[in-house]
């Protein structure tokens, strides 16, 4: 290096330091180097030195699963496979990213958990939804592009129906095509029949919690509470009863999107999907190359397999594990596949 540019080099050293970014040396393993480059902007950035503190905090700490129970609840809906486990790191991961996401594309958005939450948070400008379940998108259609009449009727129809057997079946055996009855009976077959599922087949709760049967997961006014809180979200969440492979192409050329995908597990030849949603058949390999695609940032979760790790791999795709609780309260671990 020549004396002139020795001087310049000084110069800007200088004036960095003036700012307070300093020069550090730092050992990396070359596995680690990709990470590490990801990690500048929060590294020459003041505003966003929080942000990474609490990074570094939840690191060193995240061996234990989510306390799902200190994660504010905003679905009506008890989903199987749902994500309440998971809002604390979809919030890490909106709130470090460069910049606020313009929109949320949930586009399997089933109980929605991850959605509602960046709407209730403000983690985006604003939040699109899709789902293909005719029954669960008819309640999301009520609730967030339906009349005043049309939810109040909704809530009332919730808070005054009275739990016993007949009248849950007489419920269930309604081939109704009307929007609004039909969310009704969304909200009596989710919380009456076991786990939550919504795929035909699935039998109704007996013995339920603490022996209380068809009344353990029935809890009226919670749920119109819930119905009336996410009714003034209206305005910045958009659903749509579509298919969600149509809904990302739509957002793919969206550099300010951010895409929360969790589709049914059913890679790996993975069975629980099968039982638990009625729109269960995806192309999970036609899915990582879609998201491959896409200009914004994305992340993906899916249960652990050989199939789900080798698809990330091939389409560059980052993992990183998180520990959760299944039904019967064992740790497992989840991945979350990210795009860089």
């Amino acid at each position: 290096m020549d004396a002139t540019a020795l001087e310049r080099q000084h110069r800007r050293i200088g004036r960095l330091k003036a700012q307070g970014i300093v020069r550090s040396q730092v050992l990396v393993h070359h596995q680690c180097k990709t990470t590490l480059e990801g990690l500048r902007p929060f590294l020459l950035d003041p505003i966003k030195a929080k942000q990474l503190e609490l990074l570094t905090l939840k690191i060193q700490s995240g061996t234990k699963p989510i306390n799902v129970a200190q994660v504010r609840q905003l679905s009506p809906l008890r989903y199987p496979g749902g994500k309440t486990w998971l809002v604390p790191e979809v919030r890490n991961w909106l709130m470090l990213a460069k910049r606020k996401p313009a929109v949320l594309v949930e586009p399997f958005a089933g109980g929605a958990m991850v959605g509602l939450t960046a709407a209730a948070e403000d983690l985006a400008d604003k939040v699109f939804l899709a789902e293909l379940d005719d029954d669960v998108a008819a309640l999301w259609k009520i609730i967030f592009h339906g009349s005043a009449a049309e939810v109040t009727w909704l809530r009332n129809s919730i808070t005054s129906f009275k739990v016993n057997l007949d009248n849950v079946r007489d419920v269930l055996a309604k081939d109704t095509q009307e929007t609004k009855a039909r969310a009704f009976r969304t909200i009596v077959k989710n919380r009456m029949q076991r786990g939550g599922i919504m795929a035909a087949g699935a039998g109704l709760v007996k013995s339920g919690e603490a022996g209380r049967g068809l009344h353990s997961r029935w809890y009226p006014e919670t749920l119109g509470k819930r119905i009336d809180a996410l009714r003034t979200l209206k305005d910045r969440i958009t659903f749509e009863h579509g298919d969600a492979f149509e809904v990302i192409r739509r957002f793919a050329s969206d550099s300010k999107a951010a895409f929360f995908i969790d589709p049914p597990y059913t890679a790996g030849g993975k069975k629980a999907g099968n039982r638990l949603y009625t729109n269960n058949e995806i192309d999970h390999e036609g899915l990582f190359a879609l998201m491959s695609k896409v200009r914004g940032i994305a992340m993906l979760t899916y249960d652990d397999t050989p199939e789900v790790r080798k698809l990330a791999k091939h389409h560059g795709f980052r993992i990183v594990e998180v520990p959760m609780k299944n039904t019967h309260h064992a740790i497992i671990r989840e991945l979350l596949v990210m795009k860089p």
